[in-house]
């Protein structure tokens, strides 16, 4: 009997049958949250991309719009500012359609147009701060934040909600 014991002891020792179970079943877990990280963390990075271009596209429409321009030609008023937020978010001024990304609301962005009031200096004692032609420099800024709290299997390992930023400055232009 002791000698059978010893032979299956031996005889297992040796047999490789069952390694590749136990290194599966070792090196699995760690695999699929390494995978589960990467993919969320493109998700991310595109969702990031989307709204850094909805951002700009808002910065450039604000800068470019004038409401007074309008008025001045007898027709209704507009509001840029509402109009940039919903480029930003939708890609079109009227705000129809699915935005670029889900649950991004015009809510989450900001969109500041300077009157003329608020412009900058363009040499701030001695340093240039924008290069310009003319004494102060106005700007139009968009900026945004969003949570980004679906975090799928990275919030096994305890990563929180992460916040999306974005901000993009133009010169206004006014004619």
């Amino acid at each position: 009997m002791l000698d059978a014991l010893k032979r299956l002891r031996d005889s297992f020792g040796q047999d490789q049958r069952g390694a590749v179970l136990v290194e599966m079943t070792l090196v699995a877990p760690l695999m699929i949250i390494l995978s589960a990280g990467v993919f969320e963390f493109g998700n991310i990075m595109h969702q990031k991309l989307l709204m850094q271009a909805g951002v700009n596209d808002a910065a450039r429409f604000a800068a470019r719009c004038n409401s007074q321009m309008y008025t001045e030609y007898g027709l209704p008023a507009i509001n840029c500012a509402d109009m940039a937020k919903n480029i930003a978010v939708f890609g079109n001024p009227a705000g129809s359609g699915s935005p670029r990304v889900a649950d991004w609301e015009t809510s989450d962005v900001t969109v500041a147009i300077a009157s003329p009031a608020d412009c900058h200096d363009a040499v701030v004692g001695g340093v240039t701060q924008y290069r310009s032609v003319t004494p102060q420099v106005c700007i139009a800024k968009v900026t945004n934040a969003k949570v980004y709290a679906d975090l799928g299997m990275l919030s096994v390992i305890g990563i929180g909600s992460i916040t999306l930023n974005g901000t993009h400055e133009e010169r206004l232009i006014r004619f």
